[in-house]
């Protein structure tokens, strides 16, 4: 039984870490510290944390100006905020003029379950991927959390980072490198490839242990980076393999299934099979129910793999 643990965890962690380090880190709350893990980093790095209220587009305003000075702030907020309802601020004041802010937020995808559909972000990733200079990762556990957070913070442009709420299974050891735009190759295999990203990525792996059984060998391709995307790393599976089955906690359109098959498309060759939220909203549910209700489960990825053999 693989252990489990938020990457919110790891984000709340790292921060700190790095905020000791380096007192050019700012965290910029917008009053839910608790539920995003920040309220270690401003007991202990009260100078280094401002907390602007329940307030997220002042959030992103603050942290563009702190930017300005040098500064290397984070915007913490739940996904759903942090991405819509702080958009054009990202767009007009941070990315237009290409500053070095970061926003973390937890909440993402169907993880926040029971807190329903006004708080479940499905569209985040796809939002903010379409805007020029941003760069958008969501990494699949808690050491990929603390190595991606890290590796944000000395990225020099704006970068958002996608949190679970609940716990998922650790996969990787605090010993794995990550690199920013490059994907993690898990398991290598000729006869499908599952791309996944995010809390979805040990459902994959879940999934290549079960087609193994079947005598059906799949590549499972940690997609941590939705923007910059490896794009070699796709066309890698869409020349070598040629079926592909993309896997997300977010939206089927202008998530990872999107950006995939654009690749695909542009290629002219290979077959995609997308699995996602199905383009509706969520409801206040169990996380295990929301995601069965989109089919993104461990069954349904071993039939879409199963349907590209035939």
């Amino acid at each position: 039984m693989m252990a489990k643990k938020a990457t919110r965890d790891g984000f709340g962690e790292e921060i700190v870490a790095l905020g000791k380090e380096d007192q050019r880190i700012y965290v910029v709350d917008a009053d839910i510290g608790k539920s995003c893990k920040t309220m270690d980093f401003a007991e202990k790095l009260p100078q280094q944390h401002v907390n602007v209220g329940i307030a997220e587009q002042n959030a992103a305003g603050v942290a563009a100006g702190l930017a300005t000075c040098g500064k290397i702030p984070f915007v913490v907020t739940y996904a759903v905020f942090g991405s819509l309802r702080m958009a054009e601020m990202i767009r007009q004041e941070i990315c237009y003029t290409n500053l070095s802010v970061k926003i973390a937020c937890s909440h993402g995808g169907l993880t926040p379950a029971n807190d329903g559909a006004s708080h479940q972000a499905i569209e985040d990733m796809g939002v903010l991927r379409t805007i020029p200079n941003m760069t958008v990762i969501m990494p699949a556990d808690y050491y990929a959390a603390k190595k991606l957070v890290r590796a944000a913070a000395e990225y020099d442009g704006p970068v958002y980072l996608r949190f679970t709420r609940d716990a998922v299974p650790i996969i990787y050891d605090e010993k794995t490198e990550f690199t920013i735009g490059k994907a993690n190759l898990l398991r290598e295999g000729g006869d499908v490839a599952l791309l996944a990203n995010g809390d979805t990525v040990c459902l994959a792996l879940q999934a290549a242990d079960e087609l193994a059984k079947k005598g059906i060998a799949a590549r499972v391709v940690d997609i941590h980076t939705i923007k910059p995307l490896d794009v070699a790393a796709v066309q890698s599976a869409v020349n070598e393999i040629g079926k592909i089955v993309t896997v997300e906690d977010h939206n089927i359109l202008n998530g990872l299934g999107s950006a995939v098959c654009e690749v695909a498309a542009e290629m002219g060759k290979g077959k995609v099979k997308r699995i996602g939220v199905q383009d509706q909203f969520g409801e206040s549910a169990p996380y295990e129910v929301l995601m069965a209700k989109n089919g993104i489960t461990v069954e349904n990825i071993i039939a879409q793999a199963e349907q590209l053999q035939g």
